[in-house]
Parts: structure tokens; sequence; C-alpha cells
């Protein structure tokens, strides 16, 4: 679909949404039991791998598209005009745009202060009848919070809502906001995508990162979500009477609904005190217009019937404003947004210990483990700047499981605390699997620190291939930190020469 040859008409009363009409529903044993073979219909009109986010079309179609659209652009209006044209009030933002790597791909906009601005000024509000949630999708939250606990989720639902609008053209409402989801691709300022639209080759990158292992699994989540999509319809039976176009799984071929799906990921604001059906919002003019950054507290919050922005920090007229992005690790936001942040201090890596269950004191370890506040598989987070704390936290967690002597183990639990005998042979034991352990991790990435840093320090470094090792880097040096406090508390045993006592039943760690 040629996304610039679609207008919208002008629209000056409050807008007609269109919402999934819930007049018609279905049991849940009615919708498994109606599920009917699908006939068969060609896809050729679709190619997953071109740029539109929300339908793709060819490659050829795409670079037409973005020369069509640098033509029309004055006639539709950018998305500010748009809104200012639906209810958006005076505001204190501008949308301004910088080239992406690829020619071959639209300029990423981003919001920019259109004057000085202080801490605390608003700089919009945006109505709700401009934001998309699934209160407004769906029409009903009692029917919305049914279908999100029924095996879909709520950017499943936002994604195909979106999706059926694109198909409407320049009818739908949401045509131009639709076009700037498109523009971007799901890319923030950093002009990289998801790694869930990445390449094996460019997956590779991450060799070593439990984040790689994090992709494939999330893929395989939207896979079985694009399963259920035909939920939506046998629950909702009069949805494509507005829609004339087949059910989900025939109108989308997977693919795109991975694309759209990645698209609404990544520009999903998580709205705080308000309904369920309300919480996930899509706000244009939000992310990923939007910068995120870990050391902001500016917030996307839901007030009098807006959604508010409420800057944290002074700005000069034209520079990019930034929100908060929540407390995650960069391998979270490179998963959900496609960027990593140096200067997070909410990043962190994980290790994963395990009490052994062959282990004939395995059920009173893991009581005394759960008296003292942990499971039986624990997983630790190990912050960044805080390595030595999260080593000397596991230590005893550790030393519990490698008791073996059944007095030593009655002591154990007869204690208060997560004291265990430690002899000297037990403690060199413990931080040999531990050393051992962050070694291995560190042996399993693709290169070193110092061939990291010589590939960032390449400016014409794939932008993929820069943010993968931005993030690999950052692991690494958790990583490090972690083994070297490890070796320290080794150096600081009494006898550095003991042996390591046997472990029969040592944890597992991963």
């Amino acid at each position: 679909m040629d996304v610039a040859c679609l207008q919208h008409t002008k629209c000056i009363s409050p807008p007609s949404h269109r919402p999934i009409s819930v007049l018609s529903r279905v049991s849940i044993s009615i919708r498994r039991s109606t599920r009917i073979a699908k006939p068969f219909r060609p896809r050729n009109s679709y190619s997953a791998s071109s740029s539109d986010t929300l339908v793709a079309g060819t490659r050829k179609e795409d670079v037409k598209s973005l020369e069509v659209v640098s033509k029309k652009q004055d006639e539709f209006g950018d998305l500010k005009s748009w809104m200012h044209k639906n209810g958006l009030p005076p505001c204190k933002v501008v949308l301004k745009e910088k080239p992406s790597h690829d020619s071959k791909h639209w300029p990423i906009h981003y919001v920019a202060a259109s004057e000085d601005l202080q801490a605390g000024d608003v700089v919009f509000s945006v109505p709700n009848s401009l934001v998309v949630t699934l209160e407004r999708v769906l029409g009903n939250e009692n029917i919305a919070e049914l279908l999100t606990t029924n095996k879909l989720s709520e950017l499943a639902c936002l994604a195909l809502y979106l999706m059926y609008e694109k198909k409407q053209g320049k009818k739908s409402f949401w045509y131009p906001y639709i076009r700037e989801l498109d523009r971007q691709r799901g890319r923030g300022q950093l002009a990289v995508e998801s790694p869930l639209l990445w390449t094996e080759t460019e997956l590779a990158y991450l060799t070593g990162s439990p984040t790689k292992g994090e992709v494939l699994e999330r893929a395989e989540g939207i896979k079985r979500e694009y399963n259920e999509l035909d939920t939506v319809w046998f629950m909702a039976g009069s949805l494509f009477q507005q829609y004339p176009y087949d059910i989900p799984t025939e109108a989308f071929p997977f693919e795109i609904f991975k694309q759209a799906f990645v698209a609404v990921q990544s520009c999903v604001v998580h709205l705080q005190k308000v309904s369920l059906a309300r919480r996930f919002a899509l706000v244009p003019l939000g992310p990923p217009l939007l910068a995120y950054r870990s050391n902001c507290k500016a917030m996307l919050t839901a007030v009098d019937g807006t959604v508010q922005l409420v800057v944290d920090r002074p700005y000069k007229a034209g520079e990019s404003i930034v929100v908060w992005c929540g407390p995650q690790p960069n391998s979270k936001l490179l998963l959900n947004y496609g960027f990593v942040d140096e200067d997070n201090t909410y990043d962190r890596i994980v290790v994963e210990a395990a009490l052994n269950t062959e282990d004939p004191q395995y059920q009173d370890k893991r009581m005394v483990a759960q008296r003292n506040g942990k499971l039986s598989v624990q997983v630790f987070h190990v912050s960044v700047g805080k390595e030595k704390e999260a080593v000397t936290d596991m230590l005893p967690y550790l030393r519990l499981g490698y008791v073996s002597d059944p007095s030593e183990m009655q002591s154990v639990i007869s204690s208060q605390g997560p004291i265990c005998p430690v002899s000297p042979c037990m403690e060199r034991a413990v931080l040999d699997q531990l050393a051992d352990y962050f070694s291995t991790r560190l042996a399993g990435y693709a290169t070193t620190l110092s061939e990291d840093d010589s590939l960032l320090a390449d400016i014409d470094l794939d932008p993929k291939k820069r943010v993968a090792t931005q993030l690999v880097r950052l692991e690494k040096k958790m990583l490090s930190a972690c083994l070297r406090a490890t070796v320290d508390l080794i150096k600081q045993l009494p006898d550095i020469t003991v042996s390591p006592c046997p472990a029969p039943y040592a944890p597992k760690l991963r």
C-alpha cells in the first residue's frame, strides 16, 4: 500500500474512532470448536522484508512511497498539525528530523523543545481522544480484560487494530499517526530496530549474551499470539463488518504482524493509576518520537482526560526531549526499543543458582533457603557498580549447597540465619566454582573487551552491530568485575594453597 497516496479529510468535531464492536460475543468453548480449515489464499501482495511497519510493501514501493511523501508532506501536514486540528491544545514542542543511516528509509522524526523550557513545565497535554487504548479499540473494558487474559497481550490487540485501520487508508481517523509509525519503522532516535527484526547474521552479534536467547524466546511468543489472533474474531463476531477483509491470520502473514507488534512495542506507554484497559497506550508525540533515557524522571502521565508530559530538566529551544524508560536493564532496552544506554544505572546481569535436586538433603536445604528468603532455584541480580556486593550475596546460598555432612546440616537447620560451617576447603570450592562460572561466561562471547573498544571506535560501524557491541561490552564489564571480586576473595583465604573440598552435590550455576 502506498501510504503517500492517502489523505484524511479534515475532522474538526470529536473523532468517531471505529472501536471493535463487541455486540456479538461467542463463548470460549464455541470459539475453540468453531475453528475451521482455512482456504488457501495467495499472499504475494505482501513482503515481510520491507519498510512499512504495519502492512509492508515491496522495496520498490517503499522507495516510490518515500519520494511521493516528500512531495505531498505540505498537503497532508505533519503529525503535530493533525493533532492540533483534532483537539491538541497549544504546546511547547516541535517535530524535527535527522537522516536515517539507510538512505532508503525515511528520516527519523523526534520531539524537540519549541522554546526554552524549565523543569516543571508542561510541554504538552494530549487529549484522550487522540490516544489509542484497548478501552477505545474494543469499546468495552470488560471484553478488553477478557481478551488479554485469554492468550492475547495488549500489544497484540493494539497491533491488530492499527493494521486493520491502515487498510482503511485515508478513511481511517488514525491515518496520520499510522503514517508516522511507518516512517519510524519501530526505530528510536538511534535508528535501530529491535533485534526481533534482525537477521540471523545480525543476531550473531549478540553471541554469548543471554539477550540472544531472550530475542528468540520473545519471537516464539509473538508467533503463539499470531496463532491466537482469530480469538478476536470469535469473541467479537461483528468486528469485520466494518473491516471487509479476511479474519486476521488470513489478512496478514505472520511477518507483517511481527513487524506491527514490534512497532507497537517500541512506542507503547505504560500509564499509571488508570484502569487495566487503559494502561497500555499509544500516544502521538510519545515514544519513539520522544527519546528514552535511564537517568531521566519525566514520565507520560494520565491527568484529567489527557496524557501529559512535564519535563524534569531545562531545555534550550531545539533540544530533543527525553523521558524515563523505567528501571530496565540494557538487555530490555535493546529488545523493546532498539537502543543501549551507556549510563544506565539500572543495568544488570543475571546469575541463576539452583540446589542440586539429587542431593539426599535437598528438601532440608530447600527449607533453609526458603526460611532465608531464597528459592530452590534462585535468581541473583548483579547490578552495575555493585558486583562485589552481588558476589557476597551469593556466597551463603552456595555454601548451603556444599554442606554434605548430616550433622552439619542439622546445625544449619537449627540456626536462625543463613549460617553454614565454612571450612577453608569448602570456601575454596565455592569460590572456585564462581570463578570458573564467570570465566566460562566471558569465554562464550565472540569478542574481547579490547576488540569491542576497537569496533566502537569505528564511526562507520553498522548501527545494529554498534548497539549489539555496546550491550555485550557492558555485560562483559560486569562479569569481569564479578570475576575480580571472586579472585580477591580467594586471595584473602588463610591458606590459598588448600585444595577444594569435594562437592558431590554442588549447586548448579547458569
